[in-house]
């Protein structure tokens, strides 16, 4: 790795890791000037502030807006959004949807739930008051906290719906209805707390459609395109300000048949995604790509599960350099502590092998523009883990790979941003 003369890590050691969390598991009030703010806005295959490159060394935390509904869980947000800050992180991706579950934002189609509205809103804020951009997913295909099949079963129940296939939810008029009513109501709420509609808000840095779309009873592609084409036309008709995702995993499809062999097997070959031909789409912004070898390759060992990390992202950036001529965001990796013979060592290997790979990118001014790690946490949320989530102070070099990436990112492009004084003193 590039790194600045050794003058990366003054916040490192025990005294640090002990305040970390301390920090994650109080509620210490720590006093953050308010940072101004700009949208994040595309030009070509780099993200710009001010006119200046931005490059995102971020995180996933999909449970914030959950855990800010309880008073007694919501120092949680507050901790995990300062430690970000404290690793000089600039983006995390997290969730701005719960259909019909425990704590639900929709209740019903249409029906929402203000005090979790009001969660959202305090996450928003505490995010701002951190200098935390925030990437917001708006469903999931996955049946946690709703998803699809929510909506879809809202359409069975009201005997309105066309089929009880989840994959109904790409086509079927009544549910199309059901998530627009939806992105109106996100896209367009006034936050109690700033005063501001979320639309005009800098602090959410983009929209994502949905977390890891997939329609497999359509492999050829075409209904999914045409929702995603659908649904962005419509996110961008009320909001122009932030830039747009789709959420796919980066699987390639039947317009990219010299691809296919990047593919992790050919099981993915049929999932009805395409990444090229989704991600050309004019109404989106950046491509979202995720890689999870342990889950895609079961049979292979840790060398050959990294030479995969590889050869995927590097495709996929230089699809984002060549073909789509947009910015390339992992929105999500890890690598699993289940592994046979797993060390903790193994998880930074991963890490390494995704910072260099964005950075090398970052120096070169293409379209590599950074990767949001699955999933950090803080202390005493062994409910909310998996397999892939860490709290990233507790191991030092881990923390240390992190707050480098942050550091050799911010010297290719903000520079001084006022939202971001630590790193100043940390890099």
């Amino acid at each position: 790795m590039v790194v600045s003369n050794g003058l990366l890590y003054p916040l490192l050691g025990f005294a640090s890791c002990v305040a970390f969390i301390y920090m994650s598991i109080g509620d210490l009030r720590f006093h953050f000037r308010e940072p101004k703010m700009d949208f994040v806005k595309r030009n070509g295959t780099q993200f710009y502030v001010d006119g200046k490159p931005f490059y995102v060394n971020g995180w996933n935390s999909y449970w914030l807006m959950d855990q800010a509904v309880k008073e007694f869980s919501r120092p949680r947000v507050r901790a995990m959004l300062q430690a970000g800050a404290k690793m000089g992180l600039s983006v995390c991706r997290t969730w701005a949807f719960n259909d019909g579950a425990y704590n639900a934002l929709q209740v019903s189609p249409g029906r929402f739930n203000e005090r979790v509205f009001q969660a959202l809103d305090s996450v928003i804020a505490e995010a701002k008051q951190s200098g935390i951009r925030l990437l917001f997913s708006l469903v999931n295909n996955l049946q946690p906290y709703g998803g699809k099949t929510q909506y879809v079963k809202w359409a069975w129940d009201e005997a309105v719906g066309l089929s009880s296939s989840n994959d109904s939810f790409f086509f079927d008029p009544s549910i199309c209805t059901y998530f627009k009513t939806y992105l109106q109501a996100i896209l367009t709420r006034k936050n109690t707390i700033t005063g501001i509609e979320y639309k005009d808000d800098p602090t959410i840095f983009a929209w994502e459609l949905m977390n890891e779309p997939r329609c497999i009873s359509d492999p050829s592609g075409d209904t999914l395109q045409d929702w995603i084409e659908e649904m962005s036309r419509f996110v961008k008709t009320i909001d122009n300000n932030h830039l747009l995702t789709v959420g796919l995993e980066g699987f390639y499809g039947p317009t990219s048949p010299e691809k296919l062999n990047v593919n992790p097997a050919d099981w993915a070959n049929g999932l009805g995604t395409d990444f090229i031909l989704n991600s050309k789409i004019s109404t989106l912004d950046f491509a979202s790509v995720h890689v999870y070898p342990d889950n895609w390759i079961l049979d292979e060992g840790l060398d050959d599960k990294l030479k995969f990390v590889t050869k995927w992202v590097q495709s996929h950036i230089k699809d984002g350099d060549e073909v789509l001529k947009k910015p390339v965001l992992l929105t999500e990796f890890g690598l699993s502590n289940k592994n046979k013979n797993f060390k903790p060592s193994h998880i930074d290997e991963a890490y390494k092998i995704v910072f260099d790979i964005i950075y090398e990118s970052a120096r070169r001014q293409r379209s590599g523009a950074g990767a949001l790690a699955w999933q950090f946490m803080v202390e005493g949320m062994e409910e909310y883990s998996d397999d892939f989530g860490i709290v990233p102070w507790e191991r030092e070099e881990t923390f240390k790979l992190i707050t480098q990436q942050s550091c050799r990112l911010a010297a290719l492009g903000r520079g001084k941003d006022p939202s971001k004084q630590t790193l100043e003193e940390m890099c």
